[in-house]
């Protein structure tokens, strides 16, 4: 089963609203932070609204 590891390599200052709300459903607060979410539509298109904040890896998780 994929899963996503969401890692926050920039800072949230200076954000819009928008973008400041799909870091904080992603569970995302603090630099280098790691979360990890199933690989679906909704994750992939919040993470796609922040890439610039954010990096993204597919990780197999059994």
């Amino acid at each position: 089963m994929k899963k996503l590891l969401v890692t926050q390599v920039r800072s949230s200052n200076k954000c819009t609203k928008n973008q400041l709300a799909n870091l904080q459903a992603l569970g995302l607060t603090k630099i280098n932070e790691q979360v990890l979410h199933e690989d679906n539509a909704a994750v992939r298109g919040m993470c796609n609204k922040v890439s610039h904040l954010v990096t993204v890896e597919e990780v197999e998780v059994e």
